[in-house]
């Protein structure tokens, strides 16, 4: 990301009052507690790390599946002098001989899971990935998670909410596995300054004196700093077993206000050019943080909503994810998407899994 981005104001974008930071109860919570990070290395992830060290973990597990962030993170640890221990880990989530070996060997009482794969029209054309990643590797950790009576706070995303894409149909199904276990899921919308996100195409575009690409011109979307996104998450642990919660922000803000938020302030005397695309495979428009099945309501936590969503058939749910790893582990794309489809039945496959649904089927 072009580096002046990072001292952007991101709240005068957002023009809403800033979230709340943890209460003394919450970091009360986590004080000395041994906590599992997955995906530490991304964005939240690291986020998440930094700040959980500093409120004192007896120790903090960073698991990551990418050499370089986990590497990236162990430095940043040690520039910022974070006085918590650290133990990074490289690996991931579908390793479940590993999932195993970390439950056995460190005991962890809190699980942050943070690790998916996230790329809405990537995914779409490699949905076995994002059912082995955001599906199964979600049902390993939390199954072991659950054997060793461990906490689990899952990061979700608001295109979970009545998915129109793959990575969407599987992050409602993960966020199943984790509520039906008892624990926790945190749904958020887009993250400011995230690595690989919109305000880093942006950034980009604008260093180079490009036109700026907008879907369309009505598009909308939720927007979080990442000091918010990073203490929902730590808000979220302390909530009651089998929560769904979403940052309680009000009205979604213009993909074009960012656009152009952003132009001014890194290129104040540039002209602006946006470029209005069509949508991508697999996106949605608009984004809400609860379907038409779920329903909002305050949570403990100040910032935060509880919503109630429809009960879960936990033996059915366990039938059905047993075949799904079956057909996953086999490569049987066309059984694994319909039984995707089966299990999330107001998924419908966009155009692109389509086409390579019916290429595999032919």
């Amino acid at each position: 990301m072009n580096p002046s981005a990072g001292s952007l104001d991101w709240h005068s974008f957002l023009a809403r009052p800033r979230l709340p930071s943890p209460s003394l109860e919450v970091l009360d919570f986590l004080y000395r507690k041994s906590i599992l990070i997955t995906g530490a290395g991304g964005t939240i992830g690291s986020a998440l790390s930094l700040r959980l060290g500093n409120v004192g973990p007896s120790s903090l597990l960073l698991l990551d599946s990418a050499e370089r962030r986990l590497y990236d993170l162990q430095q940043s640890w040690r520039t910022e002098a974070v006085p918590g221990r650290m133990k990074p880990i490289l690996g991931s989530t579908t390793d479940r001989s590993l999932i195993t070996e970390i439950f056995t060997t460190h005991a962890p009482a809190l699980v942050f899971h943070a690790a998916a794969l996230k790329h809405v029209a990537l995914m779409e054309e490699q949905p076995l990935a994002a059912l082995a990643t955001n599906v199964l590797g979600t049902l390993t950790l939390t199954r072991a998670a659950s054997a060793v009576n461990a906490r689990i706070v899952l990061l979700s995303s608001d295109k979970a909410v009545e998915p129109t894409s793959v990575m969407g149909a599987t992050r409602q199904l993960s966020e199943r596995i984790v509520l039906a276990a008892g624990g926790n899921v945190l749904r958020i919308g887009n993250v400011l300054a995230s690595r690989e996100g919109v305000t880093e195409t942006l950034a980009r575009q604008i260093a180079k004196g490009h036109p700026l690409t907008v879907t369309d011109p009505a598009a909308r979307r939720y927007f979080l700093t990442l000091g918010e996104a990073a203490h929902l998450l730590m808000m979220a642990a302390i909530e009651p077993a089998g929560t769904l919660l979403a940052p309680e922000i009000g009205d979604p803000n213009f993909i074009t206000d960012l656009a152009l938020f952003m132009a001014r302030n890194l290129a104040p005397d540039g002209d602006v050019e946006v470029d209005f695309t069509r949508a991508r495979p697999g996106e949605k428009d608009p984004h809400r943080f609860w379907s038409a099945t779920e329903s909002p309501r305050p949570a403990a936590q100040r910032g935060l909503l509880s919503i109630e969503y429809p009960p879960i058939d936990v033996a059915a749910l366990e039938l059905a994810l047993g075949e799904l790893r079956a057909t996953t582990d086999a490569r049987d794309t066309v059984a694994a998407l319909a039984q995707l489809c089966a299990l999330v039945p107001e998924y419908k496959p966009g155009t692109a899994v389509q086409a390579a649904y019916n290429r595999v089927a032919s």
